[in-house]
């Protein structure tokens, strides 16, 4: 993905958006094949490591033991933002330039398949900690025979490439207008992307 200096993420920056955004496809080239695996699925970002787990019969294994170095990619909080919305004062809104804000992370790292029950009951226990806090649930390993129907992931993250495209490009006062027209449109994704432009608005200090 291309990223302009403008729009690229922080680390902490990333963190906080993977934290509410823990949904995204995982992506594995595999080998000589003539498209990749790409598996929508939830994971758990755990320090410099992913987990997850998938069915069994899902095509992504083959592809992850062909090549073990796989994406997870999340994109998110975007809202369009019409071409009328980037004219001020005198301009000419017939002149302004349509674009989507977002926000986009994509996660490069190396991929360990987890087969032994209690490896896997290990995942899903750390998965349910943080999906559902506080509710009780039997241990992964009361499922019994149903605990191998599923294989665990354990990804470790070598490279994060994260972009925030909330209008960096253009000066405080166009960014300000297009603010006001998000909270006037409040439709789905307007008040995340709106947040998204402000925040980076202050931190730029622009």
């Amino acid at each position: 993905m291309l990223i302009h200096g403008v729009d690229r993420g922080g680390h902490d920056e990333w963190r906080a958006f993977l934290a509410v955004h823990p949904f995204g496809e995982l992506v594995a080239g595999g080998r000589d094949r003539d498209v990749p695996i790409v598996v929508p699925t939830q994971f758990l970002l755990d320090g410099d490591e992913i987990v997850l787990h998938l069915a069994r019969p899902n095509p992504v294994w083959a592809a992850i033991d062909e090549n073990d170095r796989v994406i997870v990619s999340v994109s998110g909080d975007w809202a369009y933002i019409p071409s009328a919305w980037k004219a001020t004062g005198d301009e000419d809104p017939r002149l302004g330039i349509p674009t989507t804000y977002y926000a986009g992370v994509q996660l490069t790292g190396t991929a360990q398949i987890l087969d032994e029950p209690e490896v896997v009951a290990a995942v899903l226990r750390e998965q349910l900690g943080a999906v559902q806090p506080g509710i009780d649930a039997a241990d992964p390993t009361e499922h019994g025979e149903k605990l191998r129907a599923i294989r665990g992931l354990r990804i470790v993250v070598h490279e994060v490439r994260a972009k925030f495209k909330y209008g960096g490009n253009v000066d405080r006062a166009h960014r300000l207008a297009v603010a006001e027209l998000l909270a006037q449109r409040n439709g789905p994704g307007d008040a995340a992307a709106r947040a998204h432009l402000l925040r980076r608005l202050d931190a730029t200090g622009a």
